[in-house]
């Protein structure tokens, strides 16, 4: 009789570099360990770094809770300048003067992004409606209308930089944090994008514990199976 090997399953924690899709970062993976069922916990946009959770095998059934962790992320808000994004990567739509970003200023916009918070959600996102994602609607030159979400934001610090503000925040699952910074540019008078964005954690989970993509692709395929951490004890939101 022929013995039955278990399947590799568990998270493999993962350093996204600027530049690749969270979809390019899983077939990383997935050519490195030739295993096909490979999920994540939540997508990074191209332009942002840090922490992904992949899922492998049985490990992807858990893979909709996972998603709804809390998150903590470091970036940067640069003021000035709007972008059809809403960050980086997109084309400048509008423009304003800095805002004058003293003290009370800054602290009186935090407040107001600080605590249980509805956002906009961006045009250019993979949230669908009526069953096509809004970033191919609005590709499509349609008019987009306003789509809101209740979320949970709390600043963990700030640090003014004019004409930007460093941050590090801590936020419920679903949040974009490229709207707090749209959001925020229009609350200060102002016009502002998410310059720079990194996960720092998800649950319990630490991006200083994670494989950057040059660490995965110098290790040979039973270093990268010993990598995986269990699913049992998962992290709490």
């Amino acid at each position: 009789m022929i013995p039955h090997y278990p399947q590799p399953s568990g998270l493999f924690l993962f350093d996204k570099p600027k530049g690749i899709t969270s979809h390019d970062a899983v077939e990383l993976l997935r050519a490195k360990l030739s295993i096909k069922k490979i999920g994540h916990t939540g997508t990074l946009d191209p332009m942002a770094t840090g922490l992904l959770i992949f899922m492998v095998g049985s490990a992807t059934s858990g893979q909709s809770a996972m998603q709804g962790l809390a998150k903590i992320y470091g970036g940067t808000i640069m003021f000035g300048a709007e972008t059809d994004t809403w960050d980086a990567e997109g084309k400048v739509t509008a423009e304003a003067p800095v805002p004058e970003l003293g003290e009370e200023a800054v602290k009186k916009a935090v407040e107001a992004f600080n605590g249980r918070i509805v956002q906009q959600i961006p045009p250019y996102s993979a949230v669908r409606m009526n069953g096509r994602h809004m970033y191919k609607l609005a590709r499509a030159n349609q008019v987009m209308p306003e789509v809101k979400r209740e979320v949970v934001v709390r600043w963990i610090s700030w640090a003014v930089r004019s004409p930007a503000l460093d941050f590090e925040i801590d936020c419920s699952g679903g949040t974009y944090v490229r709207s707090v910074a749209h959001e925020m540019g229009r609350a200060l008078g102002s016009r502002a994008h998410l310059s720079v964005l990194r996960r720092l954690s998800i649950g319990t989970w630490s991006v200083k514990d994670s494989i950057t993509a040059a660490e995965l692709a110098a290790m040979p395929r039973e270093a990268a199976l010993a990598r995986l951490l269990p699913v049992t004890g998962a992290a709490h939101a």
